[in-house]
């Protein structure tokens, strides 16, 4: 089984935004979801490249991302690796979302000691 290691997590200050980037082997765009907070409700709306699966990830990523640090943001998500099994799929996705969990934890540690 591959080692998926190349697969990371970089996020880029827009403003008071923030913009999350998640991709691995072959990087691309293949999602992106935008969470933000409207009347005091949490929203998210998804644009998917047709083909692409990433959206199975970033939605749930950019929620999670907007609530914690309480702001707006765009994750988008690319990784692509030919040829996989389903357990390898699964693979990909648990380290991208370990990935993606420790860099939220790094926001939110920086944010706390703004």
């Amino acid at each position: 089984m591959m080692s998926f290691d190349d697969i990371t997590v970089r996020s880029l200050p827009m403003g008071r935004d923030l913009l999350i980037m998640v991709t691995g082997g072959e990087a691309h765009i293949g999602a992106a979801s935008t969470a933000y907070y409207e009347d005091q409700e949490l929203q998210v709306q998804t644009s998917i490249v047709p083909g692409h699966k990433e959206h199975t990830l970033s939605v749930e990523m950019a929620r999670q991302a907007a609530k914690v640090l309480k702001r707006t943001v765009t994750l988008v998500m690319g990784i692509h690796y030919d040829n996989l099994t389903k357990e390898e799929i699964m693979k990909v996705s648990e380290i991208a979302e370990s990935k993606f969990k420790d860099h939220l934890e790094q926001l939110t540690s920086e944010v706390s000691q703004q």
